[in-house]
């Protein structure tokens, strides 16, 4: 367990709260080790209903170490470091925005401030990112000479198209809360002081939602980024009877009868 990585859970929603304020919470490998076991835990737990990320302070996630990164160099102490390990090290990392993505349930990214690089890669792979107005965004591989990573190019360009993305990309220019809300790229952008009232709405009626039936949403949603028609339509057909024998469908059919609102409990 370490300090650099803040769990709590209530209510069926599980914050996870990167933990490093005085460095904008920069990436560490305590960090990352410890976000990937709660990612996992908390996508098999049937409990819990929503995932949110987010981080202290003042900031979401400045991304990478790039003061460490700078020492490693000076001092070459990587350079003896086998390729295919480093590799394999880091992209053992990115499994968290994988399992962010593609975990049965919503999951939710406050950005009360500053989402760079790896950071900004860690909130797109969320469902949703409620931001402070005021919050700068940037992919800035590019001003520390590297080609990016945690599928940010990936999940950039599904939001804004291919082109802008490259723009995004190539260019690392620093956007505000408002200008992602206005590309796409964030779902709600509103005042800082209003930002924790703001997510904890989208929290409450994500966490009260057929969580079983989003679970399979998300994946005819992923499937139709890459899949055919046909394959989609099949995954369609099979999670829809899925559906209609959850507890959460038949109590929701009995509710719409009676005109009256639904009550889920994800089952």
């Amino acid at each position: 367990m370490t300090d650099h990585l803040l769990e709590k859970v209530e209510s069926g929603v599980a914050t996870l709260t990167m933990n490093r304020p005085e460095a904008r919470n920069a990436m560490s490998g305590d960090m990352l080790a410890a976000l990937t076991v709660a990612l996992k835990k908390h996508a098999a737990d049937r409990s819990i209903r929503a995932v949110v990320l987010t981080g202290a302070g003042d900031a979401f996630c400045a991304g990478g170490d790039v003061k460490g990164f700078a020492s490693e160099a000076s001092s070459n102490s990587r350079s003896e470091f086998d390729l295919e390990e480093r590799v394999h090290n880091l992209r053992a990392g990115m499994e968290a925005s994988r399992i962010i993505h593609e975990m049965p349930k919503p999951t939710i990214a406050v950005i009360p401030g500053p989402a760079a690089g790896a950071g900004l890669s860690i909130a797109l792979a969320c469902d949703f990112r409620i931001a402070a107005e005021n919050a700068k965004m940037t992919t800035a591989f590019a001003k520390v000479g590297l080609a990016g990573d945690y599928g940010g190019s990936f999940f950039l360009t599904q939001l804004v198209g291919a082109a802008k993305a490259r723009e995004l990309y190539l260019t690392a220019d620093v956007i505000t809360g408002a200008e992602a809300e206005n590309l796409g790229i964030v779902t709600k952008a509103v005042p800082r002081d209003q930002l924790e009232t703001e997510a904890q709405k989208w929290i409450d009626k994500l966490a009260s939602g057929p969580t079983i039936a989003m679970g399979y949403m998300k994946k005819n949603l992923n499937l139709a980024l890459e899949g055919s028609l046909k394959d989609v339509l099949d995954q369609e057909a099979m999670y829809m009877i899925r559906t209609f024998m959850t507890e959460d469908h038949k109590g929701a059919a009995k509710a719409f009868v009676a005109k009256k609102d639904p009550e889920f409990n994800g089952r």
